[in-house]
C-alpha cells in the first residue's frame, strides 16, 4: 500500500490533538505503521494549527510536504483555504462551516473572506463540508465539533466502524464518552446526505 497523507488543521483550542489520537488509533488497529506529528502552531492562543497523520507499510516521517495530502480536514473555514498547496492533485478536503475570526479580522485590518467553500469547490476540489458546530451543540457540547468531523471523516475511509468505536473508548475519558459517540454518529450521519 502507498503511504497516504493526512493533515487536521484547525484553530488552538478546537481539538486536533484527539482527533489525531483518534486516528491514528483507528489506522493502527488496521495494521498500518503510523507517525503522528504534534501539534505545530500557536495552539494555546487561538491561532492556526496542524497536526500531520502519514500511514502505509513502513512511514518514516509524520511530515507532509506541498501537494502530499490525500486529505485535509479542517475545523474551520479559513484554514481549509490557508493549507490547500499541501492538498494533491484529487485530494478531499472534510470541513466545518465554522467560521473563526484570525486577529486582523478581529482588530479590522481585514475582513473575513467571503464564500469560501464554494471557491475551493470551484477549483475542482472534492469538499465535505457540514456545521459540525451545530451537529456537536446537538450532542450536547460545542467541544465536540472535531469528534463530529472524524464522523464525517470515518465515511470517506475503509476503516471498519468497530474501530473508530473501539477508538473513542481507549481516547475519551468515559464521562465524555457518550456526548462524543453521539457527536461522531451525527457526523456520521451527515456525510451520509
Amino acid at each position: 500500500m502507498e503511504t497516504r497523507s493526512v493533515m487536521i488543521v484547525g484553530v488552538g483550542g478546537q481539538g486536533s490533538l484527539l482527533a489525531s489520537r483518534l486516528l491514528g488509533n483507528v489506522i493502527l488497529a488496521k495494521g498500518y505503521d503510523v507517525k503522528v506529528s504534534e501539534v505545530h502552531g500557536m495552539s494555546q492562543r487561538g491561532g492556526s494549527v496542524v497536526t500531520y497523520v502519514k500511514y502505509g507499510e513502513k512511514v518514516n516521517s509524520p511530515v507532509i510536504e506541498k501537494g502530499e495530502a490525500d486529505v485535509i480536514i479542517s475545523f474551520e473555514q479559513l484554514e481549509a483555504a490557508r493549507w490547500i498547496p499541501y492538498l494533491k492533485k484529487g485530494g478531499t478536503i472534510v470541513t466545518s462551516t465554522q467560521k473563526l475570526d484570525p486577529m486582523p479580522v478581529i482588530t479590522g485590518a481585514a475582513s473575513y473572506p467571503e464564500n469560501i467553500i464554494e471557491k475551493i469547490s470551484a477549483k475542482g476540489i472534492d469538499v465535505t463540508a457540514v456545521d459540525a458546530l451545530a451537529l456537536a451543540e446537538e450532542a450536547g457540547n460545542a467541544k465536540a465539533s472535531n469528534v463530529v468531523l472524524m464522523g464525517v471523516v470515518s465515511q470517506r475511509t475503509d476503516f471498519g466502524e468497530e474501530l473508530w468505536q473501539s477508538a473513542l473508548e481507549q481516547c475519551v475519558p468515559p464521562k465524555f464518552l457518550e456526548l462524543n459517540k453521539k457527536a461522531f454518529e451525527l457526523g456520521k450521519n451527515a456525510a451520509k446526505k
